[in-house]
């Protein structure tokens, strides 16, 4: 939760000493010349901004990137190898002949030296998004393509333990990594100890005050705004949401580096023309500060956007969101493969559920709520049962204690929930037998929530979104808070899986969808 100050400002977060002989923040470019030494200006400018200690941090998480990834491509090609031998038969590391060596080293390099050209060390891609993690997976696809290459070419049969034990095993293993990495990265960001991109504002007053409380209301997206440059003329002691206006459009690039900013960000503004762009853009390159142009492209994923060139300027093309085809040809062979493994695997525990709810309780072991499914079809969704019998007609008694928004019903202690259904809930383990909806078509593995008819009746049209996919046993709302959202948040979040998905996205979906399971945050 944000902090907010009295006057209903977010507080300040880089606080500025104040002038000792006015009392007043620190004095701007808009005061009178001589009214203060350019020394003490560069201090005070200096000041606003977090130290450079806390914000030089992409070097050094660049090379502890490279180290670990270096240190997961060793192990899985020493795991690989040790279950040659142990196939062969020996425990003799000596066994290896030069030739396998030979592979194994040629296989480590040609792997990190595709990581390095496949960007995967970019520091823009550090901590947000799924492009770090969908170029490391292109890194090793290339890599091991090489390595196939090479042993069709040479008749070099021995790749085999190669590519069966050591593709998938680096695959997970340097996913893994990357993730934990960002997890620490993120509680940095949280705490306020670092992994931060410091960002001078450009635009008027307006918009320069939407992107402060955007950004700087989420610092685990990385960029903070601890400057302002305002086109329509600074008032001395000025600050916007907290954060101080530095001066105006005149000698920015000195402005960002005396305040240790990584980036300027230009907002967009009646003044702020191409040429000032353009000659922006020439100014931070003498000071190796970054330009960034702001795009209000909500909820619209980056791998939907591409830039094409036109006279004069760049358009921005938003690819128009697509329901059918291939793409979801292959996320239906990803549901029936992924959900037959998964019902053989969690077949023991669905049978201790059935046994737990039917001695427990009267009743049927399992309970049907008919929910919507893609293009508003009804389908009898499948739980187990974790209320007394009759449990609906009592929503409308419970009404007035509600604690959801919107048409949802949820209640933190639900009477009507059983001592055993208590339990299934805090895992979510009551959803299990939606699993056979899956493999029926009803459902998916990952997608939105499944709605009740009476949800879907009072949807508006952004609502109706949801609908052009099948609903899923989890989600971005199970990842990202499941019964802790508000109404509009989990709407959100479903419209957006619908417009921007991707296979990798329901792979990252369903490994953080553990987590948040173990966890049992947000779920009752």
């Amino acid at each position: 939760m944000t902090a907010h100050s009295i006057d209903g400002e977010p507080p300040h977060l880089f606080p500025v000493p104040s002038d000792p002989a006015t009392g007043h923040g620190p004095t701007t470019r808009g005061v009178p010349a001589g009214a203060q030494s350019e020394g003490a200006r560069v201090r005070q400018l200096r000041a606003a901004a977090l130290p450079r200690a806390r914000t030089g941090w992409q070097a050094g998480y660049q090379a502890r990137l490279r180290l670990t990834d270096a240190v997961v491509v060793g192990v899985t090609l020493v795991t690989a190898y040790g279950v040659q031998l142990a196939l062969s038969g020996t425990s003799q590391w000596s066994a290896i002949g030069p030739l396998h060596a030979a592979a194994g080293l040629l296989l480590a390099t040609a792997w990190l030296a595709a990581l390095a050209t496949n960007r995967a060390y970019d520091v823009r891609f550090f901590g947000r998004g799924m492009s770090e993690y969908q170029r490391v997976l292109d890194a090793t696809w290339k890599s091991f393509s090489l390595i196939v290459l090479i042993a069709w070419v040479t008749a070099y049969s021995e790749a085999r333990t190669l590519l069966l034990v050591a593709f998938p095993l680096g695959m997970v293993g340097l996913v893994a990594s990357r993730y934990l990495w960002r997890q620490h990265l993120l509680r940095q960001r949280r705490r306020g100890d670092g992994g931060l991109t410091i960002l001078l504002a450009i635009g008027d007053r307006e918009q320069a005050t939407r992107l402060i409380r955007l950004l700087n209301g989420a610092p685990e997206q990385e960029f903070v705004v601890a400057g302002v440059c305002l086109t329509n003329g600074a008032q001395p002691g000025e600050r916007l949401s907290g954060v101080p206006v530095l001066g105006d459009l005149s000698d920015v690039g000195l402005t960002a580096h005396e305040m240790g900013a990584g980036a300027v960000a230009v907002c967009s503004s009646h003044e702020i023309t191409a040429d000032v762009v353009r000659r922006l853009g020439w100014e931070l390159e003498r000071y190796g500060v970054d330009l960034m142009l702001t795009a209000e492209l909500a909820d619209v994923a980056v791998p939907r956007i591409t830039v094409s060139p036109a006279p004069g300027m760049s358009l921005l093309h938003v690819d128009t969101p697509r329901f059918e085809g291939p793409k979801f040809s292959v996320k239906q062979v990803m549901d029936w493969g992924l959900t037959a493994v998964l019902t053989v695997l969690v077949s023991p525990i669905l049978l201790a559920i059935t046994l737990a709810v039917a001695l427990t309780s009267r009743g049927p072991v399992f309970y049907l709520s008919h929910r919507v499914g893609r293009g508003g079809r009804l389908f009898p969704m499948v739980k187990f049962r974790t209320m007394y019998v009759g449990a609906d007609r009592d929503v409308v008694a419970l009404a007035a204690v509600n604690e959801a928004e919107g048409p949802l019903f949820k209640m933190r202690s639900d009477p009507r929930v059983t001592r055993v259904g208590r339990f299934l809930r805090r895992y979510s383990l009551d959803e299990l037998p939606q699993l056979f909806n899956v493999l029926r078509g009803h459902m998916s593995l990952v997608g939105p929530r499944p709605p009740l008819p009476h949800e879907v009746a009072a949807y508006e049209e952004r609502m109706k979104r949801r609908l052009l996919v099948k609903p899923g046993m989890t989600g971005l709302w199970q990842v990202t808070g499941r019964s802790d959202l508000s109404w509009e948040e989990s709407v959100r979040l479903d419209v957006y899986y619908a417009e921007n998905w991707t296979p990798f996205l329901d792979l990252l979906i369903l490994a953080q969808t553990a987590r948040a399971v173990v966890s049992a945050r947000g779920a009752y």
